[in-house]
């Protein structure tokens, strides 16, 4: 899988986890609505990290429990 791919999966995860819908999130972490559903859905395939920054904030974790599960172990290389 591709990161944005990756990352998107982790966002509805922890999503899940917190009880927290993309609109919630979005309200807590200062993050637009459309930013994080062009996340989720694809159209943003490679989301900045100042963007996961402000997710981890709103979820009240930190970066590095965002990056570490086990789906980011199985990421393709993106440099040919």
């Amino acid at each position: 899988m591709q990161i944005g791919k990756v990352v998107a999966i982790r966002i509805e995860q922890l999503c899940r986890q917190h009880g927290m819908t993309l609109n919630k999130l979005g309200t807590v972490s200062g993050v637009t609505q459309s930013t994080l559903y062009n996340i989720v859905s694809g159209a943003s395939k490679n989301p900045t990290v100042s963007t996961v920054k402000k997710i981890c904030d709103g979820l009240d974790i930190s970066i590095v429990e965002f990056f570490d599960d086990d789906l980011f172990q199985n990421l393709e290389q993106e440099i040919e």
